[in-house]
Parts: C-alpha cells; structure tokens; sequence
C-alpha cells in the first residue's frame, strides 16, 4: 500500500516537443534568474552596471516568462490540472521550496487570527507545537539581537545595511513562522485517518485501515532504522503507530520517499491522542488489530483460572 504525502502527484504525458521546450526553459531559468538576482543586488548596493548587460538579462526574463506561459498552455491544453502542469513546467525542487516559505508565510497570518490547517467538519486535532515553542521562541529573539546589532555596526554603509536588514528581517519571520506552522497545521484524526504533520514540509495521511496498533512510548533518543519514520519534536516522541503492511511517504523537507512499517510521532496530550486513535480503529469495519489481541489473552488468562475437570475413578 501506498501513502502520498505532500507534493505526491503523477503527471500525465506530454508531447516530446513540448518536453524539449521543458529542458530549454529550465536551462535558461538557471542561467537568467541568477543574473537577474545579482544585478538587483549591484542596483541596491550601487553598484554600476553597464546598461547593455542590464537589458540583454531583463530581456531574457522576458523571453522565459513568455516561453514559460506558452509551455504552459499547451500542457493545460494536453489535458493536465493546472497543478501537474506547474509541476512538470518547474523543477521539483524549486516548486517545494516555494511552496514551503509560502505555507510558512500563510502560517504567520492564521496564527494570530487563531484558524487551524485541514480540520474540516467532524475532525478532531491534536497539537503537536508547545515542546519546541521556548526553542523557536529562542531563535527568534538572538535573531532580534542580531539584527539590531548590526544595523548600528553597519549605519555607515546604507546599500550594505539595506541588503543585510532584509535578510535578518527575513530571517526573524522564517523563525516564526516555523513555530506558526507547528501551531496552525496540527495533527488531525477523521473518520478516513490519521493526518500527521511536522512543520509546514511535512503532511502524511495514513487510513484507519493501514493501522495496525497504536501504543504510548516516550522516547528522546531514536535509533536509525530503515523501515521506522521518526517525527520528533522537541527531540522526542510519545507514540508509535505500527503499520498492517509497509506504506510508502514522501519524507523530509525534500519528499524523498521512503518505505516504513512504524511511524513515531510526538503530539502534545499524548494520552487524548492515543485514546482517540485506539477508539477509531476499533470502530473501523472488520476485526481489529487490538480486540483480537485482548480477546485471546481474555482466554487464556480464563483457562489459566478454570481449574481442571475431576476424574471420574474406574470401578471394579
């Protein structure tokens, strides 16, 4: 059986030209993007640049995006999603990238208005943010630090001043906004699953049916094992779900995937969770993984009381 996680999506073909014009933008974006990042910083910095290199680059952003939106209608045309197409159009890893910083940027404005990620009606969640808070919080206030030392040791170099505050600043709402991620994306148990997620990188969904057992087990140490996926927070783990088969997610900030019987987790009421997860998989259709267990040791602890049946001696 096998679990999606985020970014888990199989395109549909398309046209060997069109693939070609995929290679020949891709190889152009890594050429013109990064030129067009260091002539903005020469701008902000002051730095002169001849005027026929800044035209020919801002040509070139031109051309890109125009072949990019043209690529792009022939795939939407070829009968893909709007979400395949941007997918086969840009590189897997700058798509996870972006998608990332804008799910910690959405996370920044849910947070103070208090709305939660994915619990929908009749979901319960579980929170999984307060033991890494003082941690993030921690970072968050050296990067404070950082940034005001600085702008006093740098207020005689304006341009310099200018491209190192934009980076801190940046720095101060990525911190944040990773703890606004563990606080507005919760773990999440429906009728179809179990959602489990670590940040805004992580999302895995795991039907009630692919669960085998669920138990509480603290651990702050995490043996490196090939089919156990380890989800610490704060550096520990309170619950272990074992898996009826193994179950491939797409792991990690970069969704490598990966195969696991095991998945341990950390939530902040464990003891909620577990009761809850327990009480789902036994309401799910069909014998459970954890009745049948109770039932057979009901039964033997019964036969260990039941003392043996007299004899009955022979006559005679």
């Amino acid at each position: 059986m096998t679990g999606r996680g985020i970014g888990a999506v199989a395109p549909q073909g398309s046209g060997p030209v069109t693939r070609r014009a995929i290679g020949v933008l891709r190889a152009a974006g890594y050429a013109v993007l990064p030129a067009e990042l260091v002539l903005v910083f020469c701008l902000v910095t002051g730095t002169r640049v001849p005027g026929g290199l800044l035209l020919a680059v801002e040509v070139g952003v031109v051309l890109l995006a125009a072949g990019a939106a043209t690529v792009f209608v022939r795939l939407r045309r070829s009968g893909l999603t709007r979400r395949q197409a941007v997918e086969k159009l840009v590189p897997q890893l700058v798509l996870r990238l972006a998608g990332h910083e804008l799910r910690l940027m959405r996370s920044l404005v849910m947070w103070p208005l208090g709305r939660r990620d994915g619990v929908g009606e009749g979901a319960t969640a579980f929170g999984h943010a307060r033991d890494q808070a003082a941690l993030m919080f921690g970072f968050g206030f050296v990067a404070v630090v950082e940034t005001v030392a600085l702008s006093v040791l740098l207020r005689d170099f304006p341009a310099l001043h200018a491209v190192v505050l934009v980076l801190d600043v940046y720095t101060v709402l990525f911190v944040l906004g990773l703890q606004a991620a563990a606080v507005t994306r919760p773990h999440v148990l429906d009728g179809a699953g179990l959602r489990l997620r670590q940040g805004a990188h992580l999302d895995l969904r795991i039907p009630l049916g692919l669960i085998a057992s669920v138990r509480r087990e603290t651990l702050f140490t995490h043996e490196k094992h090939d089919d156990v996926l380890d989800l610490p927070i704060g550096s520990q783990t309170s619950l272990t779900l074992q898996l009826a088969e193994p179950a491939t997610f797409a792991t990690g900030f970069l969704g490598r995937p990966r195969t696991v019987r095991t998945v341990r987790f950390h939530a902040d009421d464990p003891k909620a969770l577990y009761a809850a997860v327990r009480a789902a998989v036994d309401a799910r259709p069909g014998p459970s993984t954890t009745s049948s267990t109770t039932s057979v040791t009901a039964s033997a602890a019964t036969r260990e009381r039941t003392p043996p049946s007299p004899r009955t001696a022979p006559h005679g």
